[in-house]
């Protein structure tokens, strides 16, 4: 196994919602080590930057409007770096499917997300998918000195 880092972001509608504290027990539970935590506030350059990989898909403009917070008027977000064995992977579990409704039931997203009335999706974190794409955003959102290092 390898030890690695990911990167978690609460959204703007877990932190309205007060799930900071659910979110961050669950990963403390699963013996992963929080090393980088920051309150952000998400500007436009900053949610292009990092939702790129979405732009010119039909959802992408709703993407940015959502982690800049202005369907739940909460601009910010709590951004983490977790630290583990296979923390991208057990990360992933951790935070479940991204649709709610098809997440399993103790996940993050199975307790605590949900559809809304007009179809959206809040699914309260983003996960890092892949390791290289953790090392991409952790650099995105952090910067050097910012991350606890051993």
């Amino acid at each position: 196994m390898k030890k690695e880092r990911t990167l978690i972001l609460i959204k703007p509608d877990g932190m309205k919602r007060g799930l900071s504290g659910e979110v961050i027990m669950m990963f403390e539970n699963a013996k992963l080590k929080l090393v980088g935590a920051k309150v952000v506030k998400v500007d436009e350059k900053l949610a292009r930057k990092h939702y790129a990989m979405h732009e010119g898909k039909p959802f992408y403009e709703g993407l940015i409007s959502f982690i800049q917070g202005k369907k739940h008027g909460e601009n910010r977000i709590l951004a983490l770096v977790y630290e583990g064995e296979n923390a991208v992977k057990r990360a992933r579990e951790i935070v479940g499917a991204t649709d709610p409704e098809k997440a399993e039931p103790w996940t993050i997203r199975g307790k605590y997300g949900r559809r809304t009335t007009d179809g959206e999706i809040e699914n309260v974190v983003h996960a890092s998918g892949t390791s290289e794409e953790a090392k991409q955003e952790i650099a995105l959102w952090f910067k050097e000195g910012e991350i606890w290092v051993e």
